[in-house]
């Protein structure tokens, strides 16, 4: 299966550089089909994205821009959120432009968007894990590309073990993940992401009782504080008067119980704090995960992930 990437990821390579050169290189790169990549510096008023090949000027005309803008299915919002961004895109053909009496070339997104679905996409399944870019965030989930500008959704409760209220306090805008399929219904694919934050046990090999360290408080509950310490981790603090919801704390390890999958602590401290957003830490390294077991082995509470157990539906 080819794999092809979110839009960005070809701009600064150097065969993308090269096939930009020249004219007879963006020539040679229409005749084989090839994907490549150049920054949209402006969008007409109709919706024409406007691309700078370095060596010329492309044009996407609006309905080439997106599949489904032809179709009235995709608003032209896509097209035009493109602007100072990296664009996917094959070259169609060349013309004249006719104020500037130069070659120009015309470009197609939609068609790079249909072999990108036709050649990786389509072949996706449950458990596959791909590169994806965060596009836009919502209270409900995290929106990425999964290739050439085609949209997947991360609902919020798969981000991370440990519940957040905001994609923002794991994603940025632009950050590039790894995510896994969850499940493709309706040729509509979800995202998830938690999976290859580690187990239980990998995360809470990092901890050890008799130490202090930092966490964040997520749940406060009538018999405890629940205290992230890591994404895919979380331990419980007895109830300590004045702790908010999403401060940071520093926190005292009573004891950790793996056959209980718990980690118990005393807060020392709770203080507000700016949260700062770094790249995910992964576990898993490969490009397929069939089962994820969070639970250790000696935990009667079972949690898990089996990916050959979801059915794809078109």
């Amino acid at each position: 299966m080819s794999e092809f990437f979110p839009e960005g990821y070809l701009i600064d390579t150097q065969d993308n550089k090269t096939a930009l050169f020249s004219a007879s290189n963006l020539a040679q790169a229409h005749r084989n089909g090839k994907l490549l990549e150049a920054k949209a510096i402006r969008c007409d008023n109709e919706h024409n994205l406007v691309v700078d090949l370095q060596c010329m000027t492309g044009i996407i005309p609006r309905e080439e821009g997106a599949i489904g803008i032809k179709e009235g299915v995709t608003r032209d919002i896509a097209v035009i959120s493109r602007v100072g961004k990296p664009v996917c895109f094959v070259i169609s053909g060349f013309d004249t432009d006719n104020e500037k009496n130069r070659t120009r070339a015309i470009l197609s997104r939609r068609s790079a968007q249909e072999i990108c679905l036709n050649d990786f996409i389509s072949k996706l399944i449950p458990g596959d894990i791909i590169n994806a870019k965060v596009t836009h965030m919502e209270n409900f989930g995290a929106f990425a590309d999964i290739g050439c500008g085609i949209i997947s959704f991360l609902p919020i409760d798969c981000i991370s073990i440990s519940r957040i209220f905001h994609p923002c306090e794991r994603f940025k805008i632009g950050m590039n993940i790894r995510v896994a399929i969850k499940s493709i219904i309706g040729g509509r694919i979800n995202l998830t992401h938690k999976e290859l934050l580690g187990t239980w046990e990998e995360n809470a090999q990092f901890f050890h009782i008799g130490e202090t360290i930092s966490g964040i408080a997520r749940s406060i509950e009538d018999y405890g504080v629940f205290i992230e310490l890591t994404p895919n981790l979380a331990g419980l603090a007895e109830l300590k008067e004045n702790v908010r919801q999403g401060q940071h704390t520093s926190v005292y390890i009573k004891n950790i119980i793996p056959e209980k999958m718990k980690i118990k602590l005393v807060i020392i401290e709770n203080f507000d704090s700016v949260q700062e957003t770094t790249y995910p830490k992964y576990f898993f390294k490969g490009n397929h995960i069939s089962k994820f077991l969070y639970s250790p082995p000696m935990c009667s509470k079972i949690i898990e992930t089996n990916f050959e157990m979801i059915t794809s539906r078109a």
